[in-house]
C-alpha cells in the first residue's frame, strides 16, 4: 500500500479512521508466542496478584501514587479501591503494570478486567484519549473516549498462547491537551486451567495448498453479497493440525456486534469464539490431520460493504471489496499468526492458494476481480462473473458502473483500467499507459507476470493512496503510485512475507522496484537518514509502526528502499540485479524472511555485510 500521510487526510477520512481503529469492543487472542514444553502439566492458578487493588499497591507498578486509589470522583467495581488512569484534562500519561507468570501446560488462560470510561469529550467519532492494554509486546486492545459507558464493562481475552512464560501485563492511558477522560480499572484477573497444551508446531507453514471455492450473489447496488465459501487444505507439518483459523479481516471496519463479514453454518468443523477484534474465527476439526492429510470446511458467507472510499468500502455507486473473503491463517514454528488488523499498513499473511469465485450481480455493474474473469448471462438483468486465479495469496474485487478501457502490454499482459465517475478519459489513458509499462518493467527484472490479466481500479478519493491485491490494484491517478502497486505483484504477491511482522520485505522492496522502473537511482538518499530513536529500525513490525505511525512511511518505504540502493552500490549494479531476480525465483509463490534475504545478499559478495546490516538497522 502506498500510504498517504495522516496530516493530509480530509476531516472525514480522519474521523472514519479514528472511529474504526479505536472503538471496537474486542475479545482478541494474543499473538502467537514461542512454543511451550508439551509435556508440562497445568497447575490451575490465578496469575494476577491484588487484581482488586484492595491490598495496597504491590505488586503493581504505577506511574504515580494516585493511580491505585479509593478517592472520590470514581467508584470501585467491587470493594473500595480501583485504578484510575488519566482524568486530568491536559496532556498526560498514566501507566499501570504487573509481571505475571502463566503456568506451563495450561490449555486455557483468560485475562479479564472491568473497565469504566467517562469523558468530557463530546465527539462520538474521534479518539482523543486512549487506554492501551498489553501483555508482553502484544497489544490486546485500545479503548478511547468513544467507548464511554455509564458503568463498568467486563473485557475478556484468550492469552493461553503465553503459557509457560513470565510477561508484563500493562495498561497505558494517554490524554490530549484538553477535556478529561477517565479510564477506571478494577478486578483484574488471569485464570488458568485445562489439561496440557498441544505440542508445538514445527517450522513448516501450514495449512498448505489451500483451494477456495466461492459463490456469491449481490444486491442491486453491489454493496451486499451473500452465498457460500469452502476451502480445502493439507497439513504440511509433522505436527498434527487440530484446528484452523479463518481471518475475517474486514470485521475491523465494523464492531463485534455489527460485523460486515459473517460466517454461518460451518461444515467440516466446529466454529469457536471470534478473537482478534472479531477478525479471527477458530474452527476445530473433527479429527486432527496428520502430515499429508487433507480436509475441507465450508460455511455461509455474508458481506456488507460500508460507506467510504476505502480498500473495503464504497464510494457512492462504486464498491471496493478487498480482504473480504475469509482466508486461512498460517501456523508455523511461532504458532498461529493472529495479528491484529492495521489501518496504517497491512497485516495480511497467507500462503499461495487457488481461487474460483463466482459473482452474480446486476448487469449494470462491472466487476473487476483477481484472476482471469469471464462473464455469462444470469437471470433477468443479471450477469455471472467467474474469476479463477492460481497461486494467489488473497482475492479482491470491485463492483460499480465503471468506465473501462483495455490494452495489452508489449510482453502480452492484458491490462484493464476501471475508472469511477470523475476520472477524465485522458487520466484513464495515462494510467493504462503507466500500467502497461510498469508490468513489463517489473517482469523484466524479477520474472514474468503470472496472473493472466491485470486490473486497476482508479478513484482519486482513496484516502490511502493505493492498495495491492493479486492481479488487482486500487489507485489514484498517479504514475508513481500505480507503478508501486503493480510492483507489489512481485513483492508480497509472488514473493510473500509476513506483512505484519516484516512490512519492509514488501514495501521497501516495492519502492526500490518502483525507483528502478522509473529510472531513479536513489543517489545519496541514504545520506539524509535521521533516526528518531535507538529503537527505530527498518525491520520493525507493524506493532511498532502503529505506535509510531508518523515515522512508518519515512522509515519502511524511504529508508528501506535507500538501504537497498546502498546495497546495490556495495554489490554493483549487475550483481544486485542478479541477486533480486534469483531471490524472487527462489521464493516464487513462497515466503521471504529477512534472514533469508540477508543470507542471499551475503552469498552474492565477498564483502562482509555484517556492518552494513548494523548501519542500516536491518535485524533478523
Amino acid at each position: 500500500m502506498r500510504s498517504t500521510p495522516h496530516k493530509t487526510l480530509g476531516a472525514g477520512a480522519l474521523t472514519v479512521a479514528a472511529l474504526v481503529a479505536l472503538s471496537l469492543p474486542v475479545t482478541p487472542a494474543a499473538a502467537a508466542q514461542p512454543a511451550k514444553d508439551p509435556a508440562a502439566a497445568c497447575t490451575p492458578a490465578q496469575a494476577v496478584t491484588n487484581g482488586g487493588f484492595e491490598s495496597g499497591t504491590s505488586p503493581w507498578t504505577q506511574s504515580s501514587s494516585s493511580v491505585i486509589t479509593s478517592r472520590s470522583g470514581e467508584t470501585a467495581h467491587g470493594g473500595s479501591s480501583f485504578a484510575w488512569l488519566d482524568g486530568v484534562g491536559s496532556t498526560h500519561t498514566d501507566t499501570l503494570a504487573q509481571s505475571v507468570t502463566i503456568p506451563s501446560g495450561c490449555s486455557t488462560a483468560t485475562l479479564t478486567f472491568w473497565l469504566h470510561i467517562d469523558t468530557a469529550e463530546t465527539t462520538s467519532s474521534i479518539a482523543y484519549d486512549k487506554l492501551t492494554a498489553k501483555i508482553g509486546n502484544t497489544t490486546l486492545a485500545t479503548y478511547s473516549n468513544i467507548d464511554k459507558s455509564s458503568g463498568y464493562v467486563q473485557k475478556s481475552f484468550d492469552v493461553s498462547s503465553f503459557a509457560g512464560q513470565t510477561v508484563n501485563l500493562s495498561f497505558t492511558g494517554t490524554e490530549d491537551s484538553s477535556l478529561r477522560t477517565s479510564f477506571v480499572l478494577d478486578d483484574v484477573a488471569l485464570e488458568t486451567s485445562g489439561g496440557t497444551t498441544p505440542p508445538p508446531a514445527d517450522s513448516t507453514r501450514t495449512p498448505a495448498a489451500p483451494s477456495y471455492s466461492v459463490s456469491l450473489s449481490s444486491d442491486t447496488s453491489g454493496t451486499v453479497w451473500n452465498g457460500h465459501e469452502s476451502v480445502s487444505f493439507t497439513n504440511a507439518s509433522a505436527t498434527a493440525l487440530g484446528e484452523v483459523y479463518l481471518r475475517l479481516w474486514d470485521n475491523y471496519h465494523g464492531t463485534c456486534s455489527a460485523m460486515p463479514i459473517t460466517v454461518t453454518g460451518v461444515t467440516g468443523g466446529s466454529a469457536g469464539a471470534l478473537s482478534a477484534d472479531c477478525t479471527a474465527l477458530k474452527i476445530t476439526l473433527p479429527t486432527p490431520l496428520n502430515q499429508g492429510q487433507s480436509a475441507t470446511i465450508g460455511f455461509g458467507l455474508g458481506i456488507t460493504v460500508p460507506s467510504g472510499a476505502d480498500r473495503f468500502g464504497h464510494d457512492g455507486a462504486f464498491s471496493f471489496i478487498g480482504n473480504a473473503l475469509p482466508v486461512l491463517a498460517v501456523r508455523d514454528g511461532a504458532g498461529w499468526h493472529l495479528d491484529p488488523y492495521t489501518n496504517n499498513g497491512e497485516s495480511f499473511y497467507s500462503l499461495a492458494a487457488d481461487f474460483k469465485v463466482t459473482l452474480d450481480h446486476p448487469s449494470t455493474l462491472l466487476v473487476p476481480a483477481t484472476g482471469t474473469s469471464t462473464d455469462t448471462p444470469g437471470s433477468s438483468g443479471r450477469t455471472v462473473t467467474t474469476a479463477t486465479a492460481a497461486k494467489v495469496r488473497d482475492f479482491a474485487w470491485a463492483a460499480g458502473p465503471f468506465s473501462k478501457i483495455s490494452a495489452t502490454s508489449s510482453a502480452g499482459v492484458p491490462v484493464n483500467i476501471y475508472s469511477v465517475s470523475g476520472i477524465s478519459s485522458s487520466s484513464a489513458q495515462s494510467m493504462l499507459s503507466t500500467a502497461r509499462t510498469a508490468v513489463d518493467a517489473h517482469a523484466a527484472r524479477f520474472g514474468a507476470y503470472p496472473y493472466g490479466e491485470l486490473d486497476a481500479v482508479i478513484d482519486n478519493n482513496y484516502w490511502f493512496g493505493g492498495m495491492e491485491y493479486p492481479g488487482f490494484v486500487l489507485d489514484l491517478v498517479s504514475t508513481t503510485a500505480l507503478t508501486h502497486e503493480i510492483g507489489h505483484q512481485w513483492w508480497y504477491g509472488i514473493v510473500g512475507d509476513d506483512e505484519y511482522n516484516s512490512p519492509w520485505l514488501d514495501e521497501a522492496f516495492t519502492d526500490y522496484a518502483t525507483d528502478l522502473a522509473l529510472g531513479k537511482t536513489g543517489s545519496n538518499c541514504w545520506s539524509s537518514v535521521s533516526w528518531a530513536s535507538s529503537a527505530e529500525k527498518i525491520t520493525n513490525s507493524m506493532a511498532y509502526w502503529d505506535a509510531h505511525s508518523s515515522r512508518y512511511s519515512t522509515v519502511v518505504y524511504g529508508y528501506g528502499k535507500c538501504a537497498l540502493h546502498d546495497l546495490r552500490r556495495v554489490l554493483g549494479d549487475t550483481a544486485m540485479a542478479q541477486l533480486m531476480k534469483d531471490y524472487a525465483t527462489a521464493h516464487w509463490y513462497g515466503v521471504s524472511t529477512t534472514a533469508e534475504f540477508k543470507a542471499a545478499a551475503q552469498a552474492a559478495t565477498s564483502t562482509d555485510l555484517t556492518s552494513f546490516w548494523t548501519q542500516h538497522r536491518i535485524d533478523g
